[in-house]
């Protein structure tokens, strides 16, 4: 008991990403740019959406939530890498790995039940456009926001303290680049089966049942687009449906494999190549994604050009 009280309080060591791999610096140098490419397209999403006034809107709102969810997430875990590489050095707090996992969880969480609330967003404005100011007013908006913050924080915070209170009595390297549930459970002398139910029951309700009423949502607003008459009306509500579907293949799909499947079916490698994809690139993706395809942010970025000259010669 004494062993296992004293592991309790001691740091963790980080191995780093793929720390078997040749050349991984290479990976690192792309990660950094990746990063970069990240933090200034939500950046300038978000400070898009607040200067021009024709997205101010209930969706572009949820979008701005989506970019501020994006640039939390991948600063969660990027940083802290980056450091560890360049430093040499591959430990970490028990405080500062608990803060990751708590975020990680909470931004997560959040952003799930906020694409199944955009989904919802878009199924009003196509299916029932006429009434689309009345139900998502500036009021339900604000609730929505609070609902996903709150809903992640609350699953975060049940996570965060099982993970955190596991005792690890043999090495304590996690074979991760940052604090990752699955790979902190790796890693306990404890018997973590009963929690592994726990955490699909979780996954089934944040990742199964969000994709359940985004596919029924979309069903419905595919059906509604086909009987549309206007040629330029169907293809812009397909163009943004489009996107979010997207997005929500990029998120809900590596989660499905992380935490919906037997931990002892993944390999290190395999859970750090997912959560690459989830936490480094992907939110690189989200503001392009939705950018590229989106009149309304390419004219807004037009307009914000010819109101901002400087804007031509620093972007």
């Amino acid at each position: 008991m004494e062993e296992e009280n004293e592991t309790l309080t001691t740091d963790f060591i980080l191995s780093g990403l793929f720390p078997n791999m040749n050349y991984v610096s290479i990976l690192i140098y792309i990660i950094i740019l990746i990063y970069l490419a990240a933090v200034t397209g939500n950046f300038f999403l978000l400070l898009l959406i607040w200067m021009d006034l024709s997205l101010h809107t209930p969706m572009y709102f949820l979008l701005s939530q989506l970019s501020l969810i994006d640039l939390a997430l991948i600063s969660s875990t990027v940083p802290k890498m980056m450091v560890n590489f360049f430093s040499g050095r591959k430990d970490i707090t028990r405080a500062a790995c608990g803060t990751q996992v708590f975020f990680f969880f909470t931004l997560g969480g959040a952003e799930c039940i906020l694409l199944t609330l955009m989904a919802y967003d878009r199924y009003v404005a196509v299916c029932n456009p006429l009434r689309y100011a009345v139900i998502i007013n500036h009021g339900v908006c604000l609730q929505m926001v609070i609902v996903s913050w709150t809903g992640g924080i609350l699953a975060s915070t049940a996570h965060t303290f099982y993970t955190m209170s596991l005792p690890i009595c043999g090495s304590r390297e996690i074979q991760h680049f940052f604090c990752e549930m699955p790979a902190i459970m790796k890693i306990s002398c404890k018997d973590t089966s009963i929690y592994e139910v726990v955490v699909f029951v979780m996954g089934i309700c944040f990742i199964i049942i969000p994709f359940g009423f985004i596919v029924a949502s979309y069903m419905l607003i595919f059906h509604t687009v086909l009987r549309m008459k206007s040629p330029q009306g169907r293809s812009k509500a397909l163009g943004i449906c489009f996107s979010h579907l997207t997005v929500v293949s990029f998120y809900l799909g590596p989660c499905v494999y992380m935490y919906m499947t037997p931990g002892s079916s993944h390999t290190p490698d395999q859970e750090q190549a997912v959560s690459v994809f989830c936490t480094v690139l992907t939110p690189m993706l989200n503001p392009f994604i939705y950018s590229l395809r989106n009149k309304d942010v390419l004219g807004a970025f037009q307009k914000v050009l010819r109101k901002h000259p400087v804007f031509k010669w620093t972007t």
